[in-house]
């Protein structure tokens, strides 16, 4: 099953999200809010994501839905013009299922896939990826053309967003201001604008 990804539109090309390479010892964000902003979007919370490959940054207008209510963001390469895909979804992954799943969007070829450590590589013509199977959800890092090496870097270093990485991942949940007040609305009566004009006018 081919899975769509709806890019925010609210998102504007910003400067691309730094983090340290293979670290994790920033304060990790804060879980409510965290949860606000991914649920405003209709992102489950539990799969939210970023990670860290040599070479590699954050381009925020690609963060989207992934699915129903998976997550999705690519990792762009400016020296080797290649993207890498970080995408969550629900579901699981076994020896058994693996050749089963689509490779990404690759919609020819068969599916194949090796046991990695803790991780599956899977390949499915020009498309190579690795999945990292979690609880009730996996996390694939792919791209076409993206090098082995990169792609396990990328798997190795996935962990939930701290503070920085998610202001700089997704906005703010809105619709928590002030109404905005209108002044040609009467504070009295049925609410109907006040088009009354003065003297003189």
């Amino acid at each position: 099953m081919i899975r769509t990804v709806r890019a925010l539109p609210v998102l504007l090309l910003l400067p691309a999200l730094a983090v340290a390479c293979g670290t994790e010892t920033a304060a990790g964000a804060d879980p409510a809010e965290l949860a606000s902003r991914a649920s405003a979007l209709g992102i489950a919370p539990e799969h939210v994501y970023v990670t860290d490959a040599s070479g590699y940054t954050l381009a925020q207008q690609s963060v989207g839905v992934f699915g129903d209510d998976g997550f999705s963001a690519v990792y762009v390469s400016q020296k080797e013009g290649k993207h890498l895909q970080l995408s969550v979804d629900r579901g699981s992954m076994t020896a058994e299922s693996c050749p089963e799943q689509p490779v990404g969007d690759s919609s020819g070829g068969s599916t194949t896939c090796v046991r990695d450590g803790d991780f599956w590589f899977r390949s499915a013509g020009e498309r190579r990826e690795f999945a990292v199977p979690k609880e009730g959800f996996v996390i694939h890092l792919g791209g076409e053309g993206v090098p082995r090496d990169v792609l396990r870097e990328a798997a190795e270093n996935v962990h939930r967003p701290s503070a920085e990485e998610l202001d700089a991942l997704l906005p703010p949940a809105a619709g928590r201001g002030e109404p905005v007040e209108r002044g040609d609305l009467p504070s009295e009566g049925d609410g109907a604008p006040d088009n009354s004009v003065g003297e003189g006018g």
